[in-house]
């Protein structure tokens, strides 16, 4: 099939890449011509695990351009990926989407063209892009539309890091329409993953428990809130383990195994319940934030996802209180951050815990030492302010320093050789910020432990 895929963020190229792979003829379009010149040369602007290797084999699918006209006539399928920030009050910035809008409905030429909204968008926005597209195209073409488009949406449910194992083989795919025939349309589209029939990457095999996909075919509304609705429990899951750490700390239980003996109830599940300094990303706060918003607009008020993200803010704040219990004065106190990235096998820095952090610490008089293995060139260009506190290497963050805070955690750090490091510290203090290392054996090597959530038993 030939498909267009406008915006080249972590979701739009990454269905754009999975659909070429896939055997699809996909131009993908985005305005920024320094990153359309990249792709181009084979190179992928953002960081993804195995996404460069996918491009590569499926370049022979795949077309990058600023131009719409070269993406959207003769497509039967056109996503819409492009940026929906969060507004002051909540609501998603939706101008991005209209400009797509508006310039596929220019530019739409064929018998019949699926619409989709792969942006996360507010319930309703499906009938509020029809209205646009239908404008648009009756303007330029100066004759009303008659069945030559319709929109669906067929919301993403991506994890950074892991975009294309989710891409290849998710737990299910959610497409929503009012139009019968655009869900037999995206029902083909994804026929291969559905089935699982198509060859898996090399360098991505498929997983073994993996069979048939289950598709959700709806109608469009609650295919826009089942993307809300998921991404919020989530963050739910992520908030309440975080205030039962909370608790543990008060009672001295541990709360690693509370998490483990919790999530072994398959009624709950295991994941998402990791205790820490909470989410951060592009997702869970912008689409809190959204769907509170959304009920607001039908005087409904949604205390629990509410809760959640006072939750999430507190436990950024309670990493500075730790360190403020610990040491006394943060006037004057070198603390090193381990990570920038909100999570770990991405580049993005979007409400990222450690930048909060940072800026918290600082604001009480602390000098940062900063380091991140993948997000550093990033992070100078997106947060100049704090650029000069990065450290070239993690000998750079522990030396001299009175305390070091593990914020994200990758492989790199949690394979450190913590001994080599206790005698570069002025006070060999470690906050463990995602409650992944080894408490007993950091204590054995000389360091001073805390964590956010529950100290273990025994500590």
């Amino acid at each position: 099939m030939k498909v267009c895929v406008v915006g080249t963020g972590y979701v739009g190229l990454t269905t754009g890449i999975c659909l070429a792979y896939l055997g699809h003829e996909v131009t993908c379009v985005d305005l920024n011509q320094e990153k359309v010149d990249l792709l181009r040369g084979g190179r992928s602007p953002i960081y993804e695990p195995f996404l460069d290797e996918l491009m590569h084999e499926a370049a022979h699918n795949l077309t990058f351009t600023t131009d719409y006209a070269e993406g959207v006539p003769g497509a039967e399928v056109v996503f819409v990926a492009v940026q929906t920030p969060s507004l002051p009050d909540g609501q998603p910035d939706l101008r991005y989407l209209r400009m797509a809008a508006e310039s596929i409905g220019r530019t739409i030429d064929g018998e019949f063209t699926v619409v989709v909204n792969k942006s996360t968008v507010p319930i309703g926005s499906g009938n509020w892009v029809e209205s646009i597209l239908r404008e648009s195209f009756e303007q330029f073409h100066s004759r009303r539309a008659a069945g030559e488009f319709a929109v669906a949406s067929n919301p993403e449910f991506l994890r950074e890091g892991s975009a294309i194992h989710d891409t290849l083989y998710p737990d299910r795919i959610v497409i929503g329409s009012d139009n019968p025939r655009s869900l037999d349309v995206l029902n083909r589209l994804y026929r291969a993953v559905l089935n699982q029939s198509f060859t898996a990457p090399t360098f991505l095999p498929r997983p073994e428990e993996v069979g048939a996909v289950p598709l959700v075919s709806t109608d469009l509304a609650s295919a826009e809130l089942i993307k809300y609705a998921a991404n919020a429990f989530l963050a739910l899951k992520i908030s309440y383990i975080n205030e039962i750490g909370k608790l543990a700390n008060k009672v001295g239980a541990d709360i690693n195994q509370v998490a483990r003996g919790t999530g072994l109830d398959a009624r709950i599940g295991s994941r998402f319940l990791q205790p820490g300094v909470g989410w951060g990303g592009s997702c869970f706060g912008k689409d809190t934030a959204a769907l509170i918003a959304t009920a607001a607009e039908y005087s409904y008020d949604m205390p629990i996802v509410s809760a959640a993200r006072v939750v999430n803010q507190r436990q950024r704040e309670e990493a500075v209180n730790k360190l403020l219990d610990e040491l006394r004065i943060l006037k004057g106190r070198k603390i090193g951050l381990l990570g920038l990235a909100f999570k770990p096998n991405t580049d993005d820095l979007r409400d990222s815990p450690a930048i909060d952090i940072a800026r918290l610490m600082i604001a009480r008089g602390a000098r940062v030492k900063l380091h991140d293995p993948i997000a550093a060139e990033r992070f100078r260009v997106e947060e100049p302010e704090l650029a000069a506190s990065l450290c070239e290497s993690v000998d750079e963050v522990f030396d001299d320093s009175d305390a070091v805070v593990l914020v994200t955690e990758w492989p790199q750090y949690l394979e450190l050789d913590w001994g080599k490091y206790v005698g570069l510290m002025r006070t060999p203090i470690i906050l463990d910020g995602r409650n992944v290392l080894d408490p007993q054996r950091l204590s054995r090597l000389g360091y001073t432990y805390l964590t956010i959530a529950g100290r273990p038993v025994g500590l």
